[in-house]
Formats: structure tokens, sequence, C-alpha cells
């Protein structure tokens, strides 16, 4: 009876990290909707920000009535005017951190991240601290089943800004193609799919470290339980780091 109850409360911990999971890829999905329609309209068609969203909100399975309704909602005279922020900072260890955020209240979120830098034994620094290690760049996960020919579409692409390409895994396990090239090609190499009907399964930026840092497992663990930490605060939208 004993086994069959901690089996049933590591299944239960296991649901509920689930649905956590899940809430907080459709928060983020949604305020990157709200700040696309702000910036280009609620058309897809005429907007290729919103159009790269809506296929992100598909990649994490965010129902269609859910992106509508963020749709009308970053529409409507009431919506939320989000400002997107990165604060900068070590985490123990010397390892850099970019916390990508997007807020309504500038002054709530960076209490609550200097709080949790706080707790986590880290540094917040100035603008311009750490953002120099990073490169940011454009990312394209492609399902390779709908690749005829991937050396091909590699050459046909590097005209467009391609850097790298290669194999991943995405989150469930399955095989990913992965494209990247300098943020400021990034929609030169949305056009170049879309003219070769190849829609991503997600299309977003990164901030590449070009020097990771490898660190004994202990201390690694240290430092993914404050990044952990920084992802579950709702106006947290990313956090990129040098960590190996």
């Amino acid at each position: 009876m004993r086994a069959m109850g901690r089996i049933f409360e590591v299944r239960k911990h296991a649901m509920f990290a689930r649905w956590n999971r899940m809430a907080k890829q459709f928060t983020r999905v949604a305020k990157d909707i709200a700040i696309a329609v702000h910036a280009g309209g609620p058309d897809p068609a005429g907007n290729p920000v919103l159009r790269r969203v809506l296929q992100n909100a598909r990649a994490v399975n965010m129902p269609k009535d859910k992106t509508d309704a963020a749709i009308r909602r970053a529409s409507g005279k009431e919506a939320a005017n989000y400002q997107q922020i990165i604060y900068e900072g070590y985490a123990p260890h010397g390892v850099a951190l970019l916390v990508e955020t997007a807020t309504d209240n500038p002054t709530r979120t960076v209490a609550s991240v200097r709080n949790v830098f706080s707790k986590g034994s880290a540094n917040l620094g100035a603008s311009g601290s750490v953002s120099f290690l990073f490169k940011k760049m454009g990312v394209f996960r492609l399902d390779p089943a709908a690749v005829k020919d991937q050396d091909e579409l590699e050459l046909d692409l590097i005209d467009y800004g391609l850097e790298e390409m290669g194999d991943s895994t995405g989150d469930k396990g399955e095989p990913q193609l992965v494209i990247r090239g300098a943020f400021n090609d990034f929609g030169r190499l949305q056009e170049a799919l879309e003219k070769r009907g190849i829609t991503p399964l997600s299309a977003e930026h990164e901030y590449i470290c070009a020097v990771p840092i490898e660190l004994p497992e202990d201390q690694a663990a240290e430092v993914l339980s404050l990044i952990d930490k920084l992802e579950q605060d709702d106006d947290v939208q990313k956090v990129f780091h040098s960590l190996a």
C-alpha cells in the first residue's frame, strides 16, 4: 500500500509539473501575441511576427480558441502594453544570465527578479554587463520529415543568412532539424522557408553564448535551480545562460 501511495504521489507531482509548464508556455505565448498585435496589427497575413508567434503557439499545443482570445484582448482598448526588458547578471560559479521579460509593471518585475537573484546567491548587473558574451540569433526548428533534401536546403539557405544547421531533439524526444542565423537575417530566413512550403515547428530568437562554462554536476544543479525559479516568474519570458 505504501509503495502504491508513493507511485501515486510521483504521478501526481509529474502531472502538476506538466500542467504548470503548459500554463507558463501559454502565458508566454499570450504576451508574445499581445506584443506582435500592438506592433503590427491583428491580421497574421499582414503581420509576419504574429504569424511566427502563432506557429509557436501550435508548437506548445495552445488551443486555437485561446490564441484567438489573446488576439482579441490585444486588439481591445484596454489591452496591456507590455515592455520587453532584459536583465543581466551572474549566477553562482560565474555563469552569465540574460533574463528576458515582458511586463506592464517594470517596478514589480525588477523587484521580483532581484529577489530571486539575491536568494540564489547571484548578482544582478547593469545593462551590458554580460550581454557581450551572447549573440542574438534567429532559430527555426523543423520537422525533418518535411524536408526532402537537407543538403540542398542548407545550400539554398546560405544565401539567406544561414549560419548553422543540425539535428536536435525536442522536449518530447522527437527529432528536429535546427536552423540558426544572425537575428538580422531572421525575416529573410523565414521568407525563404515559406517560399519552399516549409512551416517551422517553432521560430524564435535565442541568445547563444560563445564561450559556455563547464561545471561539476552539483554546481550545475545549483545554477539550474536558480534558472528554474526565474522561469517560474509570470513576467519572465525566457532565461538564457552560459552553462554548457
